[in-house]
């Protein structure tokens, strides 16, 4: 399959925001060529991840990201094979990293972990009320001078029922990771706001390796007993 003819399936499908059961069986008889070759199939991931920028806003942000998880599932290396541990960088500000962000917040299942300095960015904001939603145990921690800050969504969290604890010692808890289902970290310099989407040399990596995950782990179960109320 030529990126050209991905393309086409790929933008048929974005259409209705949704991957039909005939359009994954369309996707997975034309990748036959291309499962046995990461590289191709990264290429494919991208120009999804493409299209979803370019079709993704405040109305239909929800549908995109639940298409793209789906079409996400289809594009991974073949199960059967040996595959690489997730290891990904992002850069901002070319880097489209609130999807990538929001990806991940859509695809927990289970348990979302967020130990970040401040949370302003409301896309980031909405994804985490989403997830909330459908019943994923949410837990952010993070600063007191940050959290009284305008356009801080601390207040919005605690209204809606989310566990929030915060740092109100004289210094700064000044992490920016997060665990998605105690399996994903993603972890780096990026505060959730639109200054360090839009405008900021920033970054962060996401990784599944089983050892930073435990070890950010630990630290985050730690933090939250320090900071109890």
């Amino acid at each position: 399959m030529t990126p050209q003819q991905m393309c086409e399936i790929l933008v048929q499908s974005l259409a209705d925001r949704r991957l039909s059961r005939a359009e994954k069986s369309v996707l997975n008889q034309h990748l036959s060529d291309a499962v046995a070759d990461p590289e191709k199939l990264a290429q494919f991931r991208r120009q999804a991840f493409g299209l979803a920028r370019e079709e993704i806003d405040a109305t239909n942000g929800v549908l995109i990201v639940e298409w793209l998880e789906e079409v996400a599932k289809v594009l991974q290396p073949s199960a059967g094979k040996q595959t690489e541990d997730l290891a990904e960088a992002w850069f901002s500000p070319h880097g489209d990293c609130p999807l990538r962000i929001r990806t991940l917040l859509a695809q927990a299942r289970r348990t979302i972990d967020i130990c970040v300095f401040t949370i302003t960015d409301d896309r980031l904001t909405s994804a985490v009320l989403d997830a909330h939603g459908r019943g994923v145990r949410v837990r952010i921690i993070t600063d007191n001078d940050k959290a009284a800050d305008l356009g801080s969504d601390a207040d919005r969290f605690l209204q809606a029922g989310i566990g929030l604890r915060v740092d109100r010692s004289e210094y700064h808890m000044h992490h920016k990771f997060a665990l998605f289902d105690n399996e994903i970290l993603l972890n780096g310099s990026y505060n959730w706001t639109r200054g360090a989407a839009a405008n900021n040399e920033e970054n962060f990596i996401v990784t599944n390796n089983r050892h930073l995950v435990a070890i950010f782990a630990k630290t985050f179960e730690d933090l939250w007993q320090q900071y109890q109320a």
